[in-house]
């Protein structure tokens, strides 16, 4: 009966240790053999979060935003204005003075053709001579050296600097031919030279109309060629510089500048 009672209770025991070996995770002594353990899972309910769907509409019904739309027009047709503007008192500057040079060659030209009418007293061979030198002279020297290469720049240069509504005061726009002379507003030296060279042109003048025929029309053939080769450049320096956005690279001689 002991030995019954025994063998019961040594199966029991094995029973019961089996089972636990199933329901329990064994730690790996010291120093032995690492089990392997049986790993969570890692796609459980708590472990997946699913995004909130909504059905609220406003979130598509939000109005695009303009950005600055009606401020970039409004500077587009500002900057079209200043454009006009500049535009405008630069054609007035160039061909303001072009125009004062016109009528001094209007009022001279007669008197310059006036050995080639009819009724006049024909040029001597050496006067016809000194009248087609004359011409040549003040066109070399006056027209190109002195308006081409030196005024007629400046004149565009300086009629460039005109914007009214970029702070050029209204009397610099106003009087924009003589601005573009440099007799105002300009440096002590450009002052100077432009109102010495306008004193000795009304100066050369007044002396021209008292000499006698035909040296008079001979000389006023020669202004006439100058003024005109210098007419001509501003105008063609001026299209050149504002129509085909060709800097002429001179300095308007302004005093601001002299004095940084």
């Amino acid at each position: 009966m002991l030995y019954g009672l025994g063998l019961s209770l040594t199966i029991l025991s094995a029973a019961t240790c089996t089972a636990s070996s199933f329901l329990t995770v064994p730690v790996a002594a010291k120093g032995g053999i690492k089990l392997p353990s049986k790993r969570p899972n890692a796609y459980t309910a708590d472990s997946i979060s699913f995004p909130t769907i909504t059905t609220d509409q406003k979130v598509c019904m939000q109005p695009t935003t303009n950005r600055g739309g009606s401020s970039n027009a409004s500077l587009d047709a500002m900057a079209i204005l200043n454009k006009i503007a500049n535009f405008t008192a630069s054609l007035w500057a160039a061909v303001g003075f072009v125009a004062i040079l016109g009528k001094s060659i209007k009022r001279i030209l007669p008197l310059a053709l006036e050995p080639f009418g009819a009724d006049a007293v024909a040029l001597s061979s050496f006067q016809f001579v000194l009248y087609i030198a004359m011409c040549l002279w003040f066109s070399y020297v006056e027209g190109y050296k002195g308006f081409q290469l030196k005024f007629s720049p400046l004149v565009v240069a300086r009629a460039q600097t005109l914007k009214p509504f970029q702070g050029t005061p209204i009397h610099h726009v106003l009087f924009g031919p003589f601005y573009a002379m440099g007799l105002f507003h300009a440096t002590k030296k450009r002052k100077i030279v432009s109102w010495s060279v306008s004193a000795g042109v009304a100066i050369i003048v007044a002396l021209v109309k008292k000499l006698p025929y035909p040296w008079r029309n001979i000389i006023d053939a020669g202004v006439i060629a100058g003024l005109s080769w210098g007419s001509i450049s501003i105008l063609a320096i001026w299209i050149r510089t504002v129509i085909l956005g060709i800097d002429c690279a001179f300095d308007p001689a302004l005093p601001q500048k002299r004095e940084q």
